[in-house]
């Protein structure tokens, strides 16, 4: 539930992101902004997550973060204009408490291996929340306006607390470092090359979902007409694809190893937008070819973002929580700024092709991204190796 809160506030409204746009009279532009400042925020969150949850503690975090979360839902239900809605959309990153921490508490109680199957686990049952969450937000939308996603998002929210108050007991022991001396611990995650590596595969793979997640709805109402509820039924195909990749992280990943499930990943998703480009450049382009084809590429984050995630927080052990921060801020942060960069290419008589291009060449960054770290593990013996 943690993780998966985190995935329904990225994505349910955006269904009824043209009539939010409507109600508070302004344009696509500045509203689609509503998906790259919560990003952005959350990047930045990150930074500062893993090392107040090595130094507190994982528990105390993720209920604060959580609050946070709730005022800033209130907050955006009672926005009178598009800057504050904006501004109160912000505060709701503080919701990735949940999903940072909910990687390192698995990371605090598996070796690596293992870790990265349950992690595969956990995020496939995250996977089905992206799968459904714009389908519900079209039809709340649809029935009783774009403010009805948010009234679920803080019932949600304040259910969340509840659950965490009365079943997560803490799983990190307090550090015996000050919180000044945590942030000094940076330092020896970035000068490791392989975290680097594993981090910005992460970051390059899911790359191409969060530059659909800013570019698809002007996609899909623009482009092929889709309503509300049309779009929400299309929009959640790459979490279909991103609940088998991670059934197949869970499965294999122990047996088959870390790596090569990242460039397993990599790969399905640079194929299914290479095959994408192809279809539109024969000009068969169609709405159920282009969300169809977001299938593989959910299920190529399904594989690589639980691997990739594991080998950067076993990179540096002792560090998982600041790790886990570190890589999520990576990932996030450049997906914020996909997303806001599909948003400004993307204008009326444009079509999908500056989207189609945008995901294209970062998925195939992520495959050099995973083919340096393979290269650097071989030359050192391993993950266990020392950087």
């Amino acid at each position: 539930m943690m993780s998966g809160l985190s995935a329904l506030v990225m994505n349910i409204f955006l269904p009824s992101l043209p009539a939010m746009t409507e109600y508070f009279d302004t344009s696509y532009r500045l509203l689609q902004l509503s998906v790259a400042v919560y990003l952005g925020v959350n990047a930045v969150l990150q930074i500062l997550i893993g090392p107040l949850s090595d130094k507190f503690g994982r528990r105390p975090v993720i209920l604060w973060g959580a609050v946070i979360f709730c005022l800033a839902t209130i907050g955006c239900l009672f926005s009178t204009n598009a800057y504050v809605f904006l501004l109160f959309r912000m505060c709701q990153a503080a919701i990735v408490t949940s999903m940072v921490l909910s990687r390192a508490v698995v990371r605090d109680i598996y070796p690596a291996n293992q870790a990265a199957s349950m992690i595969g686990y956990v995020t496939m049952g995250m996977s089905v929340v992206p799968m459904v969450g714009p389908v519900i937000g079209g039809m709340l939308g649809d029935a009783f306006g774009w403010k009805a996603n948010f009234v679920l998002l803080l019932v949600l929210g304040i259910a969340l607390i509840g659950l965490v108050w009365k079943d997560l007991g803490e799983t990190k022991s307090r550090s015996s470092l000050s919180l000044r001396q945590q942030f000094l611990e940076y330092p020896e995650l970035l000068a490791s090359p392989r975290f680097w590596g594993y981090a910005l595969s992460a970051a390059l793979s899911s790359g191409s979902f969060f530059a659909y997640m800013g570019g698809a709805p002007f996609i899909g109402t623009d482009v092929f007409g889709l309503s509300p509820t049309e779009l929400g039924l299309y929009f959640g195909a790459p979490a279909v694809g991103y609940f088998f990749g991670n059934w197949a992280s869970g499965k294999y990943s122990a047996r088959v190893g870390i790596d090569r499930m990242v460039l397993i990943g990599a790969l399905v998703v640079a194929l299914g937008l290479i095959v994408l480009a192809g279809i539109f450049a024969l000009g068969a382009g169609s709405a159920l070819a282009f969300f169809g084809l977001m299938t593989t590429v959910g299920l190529g984050n399904g594989l690589t973002i639980p691997n990739a995630t594991t080998g950067a927080l076993s990179v540096r052990p002792k560090l998982a929580g600041t790790a886990s921060g570190l890589a999520g801020a990576i990932m996030i942060g450049g997906g914020a700024a996909l997303s806001a960069l599909a948003g400004l290419m993307l204008h009326p008589g444009t079509g999908a092709w500056p989207l189609i291009w945008i995901m294209l060449i970062t998925s195939l960054c992520g495959i050099l991204a995973i083919l340096m770290v393979m290269v650097r593990s071989k030359r050192l013996g391993g993950l266990d190796a020392a950087d």
